[in-house]
């Protein structure tokens, strides 16, 4: 029947496949310790130009609280005595009491700093990333506030769950070494 050279083992060819099966299981282990997306380099991220702070953010992430923070973008503050990020459209009165208060957590510090300037910085640690300071902000002011995944609390989830659930598809892939969308700029910080 042909040259027994040329004849594989049944020992031999078990060998064989037990060693692709080896090699395919632990490139199966590694796909899982290291997603792919990470391999290339990216991390998710909130376009803010498609972001309609729709609340998700706060709810649909895999941690409590929300890897989402609200971020303050300073150069684009009109540090105004009226802040819709942090008071409510119609607010009692222009002070910081709850009822006025935008953010259901208290997040954002309002602090006087000349007539008729107020500073706004935002607690992190308290931030939930709901968005409604972002919405106000958007919608009666100049917008600089705005929705960001924080990478130092993020844990850069294979398939984010927030991305599956945002109705705008403002999750997005982004470099890196440039994990930060801020409106009408490219990537960076």
């Amino acid at each position: 029947m042909g040259d027994s050279d040329s004849r594989i083992t049944r020992r031999e060819f078990l060998a064989k496949k037990v060693r692709v099966a080896g090699v395919a299981a632990a490139a199966g282990v590694l796909g899982l310790v290291h997603p792919r997306e990470t391999w290339a380099g990216t991390v998710w991220q909130i376009d803010p130009e498609k972001c309609t702070q729709c609340g998700k953010c706060a709810t649909a992430c895999v941690l409590g609280p929300s890897a989402v923070k609200c971020v303050h973008l300073h150069s684009m503050c009109g540090y105004c005595e009226l802040c819709f990020g942090f008071f409510e459209a119609q607010p009692n009165r222009l002070n910081e009491a709850a009822e006025n208060q935008r953010c259901p957590t208290g997040a954002i510090q309002r602090t006087f700093i000349e007539d008729p300037y107020f500073g706004y910085v935002i607690d992190e640690p308290l931030c939930i990333g709901c968005g409604k300071c972002v919405k106000g902000c958007n919608t009666f002011g100049n917008g600089s506030l705005t929705l960001q995944v924080r990478h130092d609390r993020c844990v850069n989830c294979n398939q984010c769950s927030i991305a599956e659930q945002c109705p705008s598809q403002a999750f997005v892939r982004v470099p890196a070494g440039k994990p930060y969308l801020l409106k009408n700029t490219e990537a960076g910080e």
